[in-house]
């Protein structure tokens, strides 16, 4: 395997870094403030989008820096996971960089359903407002009511009725329900029980606007509403879509989802990686600032030994997805399962050590919001349970490990 960046990665590597440098960190501060000061509170029908985050989206798209994670190069720019990782990390180095470049959680993973199960006319009707990036979209497969780390328990309901699909259901941390300019979920619920417990469920497309969808509330991580994103509990009875609403057929929910989680996750290790980089920058510059007792705080408490620590699981961390990239690109998720489900459980946990640090260095500042750390601390601990947490993510390694243990013996 070779993990040397492609010419053609490089050259995007390159633009990103200096689209995030100059056109984007003068404001890093500022949008961080001004976010939390537009949105203050759970009511998420006066949460407003940012203007200079909107007028940077129109620069990324101008300069050719948009849906870069889409391996299409007639839709986006044909980039390979591997080639995409590098510029994933960059935008992962601030929260809320991934939408300037329409790379953002959850969209990416809908992008990616609809691209490669959905009928043309849902390309047409949701994935092409999605690229251009006229719309937002919500993931509805967490419920409130369920251990929802087994999938299998899905309460949630979807059945035909004529020409009609009927949804019934609780879904909760539902990422983007509260964006304003989110226009349906991609929900995922029990269509057919009679099946083995991996055929038994669907997904279908729901537009937010649709009768008997009650969107509840926001749900706060950690004091924080994350708005104008936002993670929110929506209550669909007997809501109503067309038959063509459906992705794939009955039944496809679990094949669907592994087409969707695979990649979905490893953008969350890239951006992850990224923000653990910003993390260790930040605890550098401020061990180095800073004095207490007639030193550089950074030579004091083994604070020093700390940063190589970091840099040191950084280091592994991005080896390991890159690896699991590789290896999407070689075989296919279903070949990197073990890989996959290996990153979802290192690099959120290698970031959290990194943020607490980051956040011991400094001192009461880093729980403030004068920092990113407070937030990079809420996101990365929520990351070990989005998109499964990692006792799910360590039983399938365990399952293949001992899967291929019996194949040898």
């Amino acid at each position: 395997m070779n993990f040397e960046h492609s010419q053609k990665a490089q050259d995007y590597i390159a633009r990103v870094k200096q689209f995030m440098r100059d056109r984007v960190a003068p404001f890093e501060s500022q949008i961080y403030q001004d976010m939390h000061e537009m949105n203050p509170d759970g009511n998420w029908r006066n949460w407003k989008l940012h203007p200079r985050v909107e007028a940077l989206k129109v620069e990324a798209r101008e300069a050719g820096l948009w849906n870069l994670f889409l391996p299409d190069a007639e839709l986006a720019h044909g980039l390979t996971t591997l080639e995409y990782a590098p510029l994933a990390e960059e935008m992962g180095k601030m929260l809320f960089a991934p939408e300037i470049f329409n790379c953002n959680a959850p969209d990416t993973g809908n992008m990616e359903v609809l691209y490669h199960f959905g009928s043309e006319a849902q390309k047409d009707t949701w994935l092409k407002p999605l690229l251009a990036g006229e719309i937002r979209s919500v993931f509805g497969m967490t419920e409130p009511d369920v251990a929802s780390s087994d999938a299998t328990n899905m309460q949630a309901t979807i059945e035909e009725d004529g020409d009609e699909i009927v949804v019934n259901g609780k879904k909760w941390w539902s990422t983007g329900l509260g964006h304003p300019n989110a226009k349906f979920t991609i929900f995922m619920g029990l269509s057919n029980p009679e099946n083995d417990r991996h055929n038994r469920h669907a997904m279908v497309i729901v537009p937010l606007d649709s009768e008997g969808l009650e969107i509840k509330r926001m749900l706060t991580a950690y004091g924080d509403y994350d708005a104008p994103y936002g993670h929110g509990e929506m209550h669909l009875t007997n809501v109503r879509v067309p038959k063509e609403n459906l992705i794939m057929g009955m039944g496809k929910g679990f094949a669907i989802a592994q087409g969707r989680l695979g990649p979905g996750r490893i953008h969350h290790c890239m951006r992850t990686i990224g923000l653990a980089e910003k993390a260790l920058e930040l605890a550098i510059e401020r061990g180095l600032s800073r004095e207490a007792f007639g030193k550089p705080i950074l030579q004091l408490g083994g604070n020093g030994e700390r940063i190589a620590q970091a840099r040191i699981a950084i280091d592994q961390a991005r080896l390991l997805t890159l690896n699991a990239a590789w290896k999407i690109d070689t075989v296919g998720v279903k070949q990197a399962m073990t890989e996959i489900s290996a990153i979802k459980v290192a690099v959120p946990r290698m970031a959290e050590e990194v943020v607490n640090m980051a956040v011991q260095l400094h001192g009461g500042a880093g729980m403030s919001g004068d920092f990113p750390l407070a937030h990079f601390a809420a996101g990365v601990r929520a990351l070990r349970l989005a998109d499964g947490p990692d006792e799910v993510h360590m039983g399938m390694v365990t399952r293949l490990e001992l899967k291929k243990h019996m194949n040898r013996t």
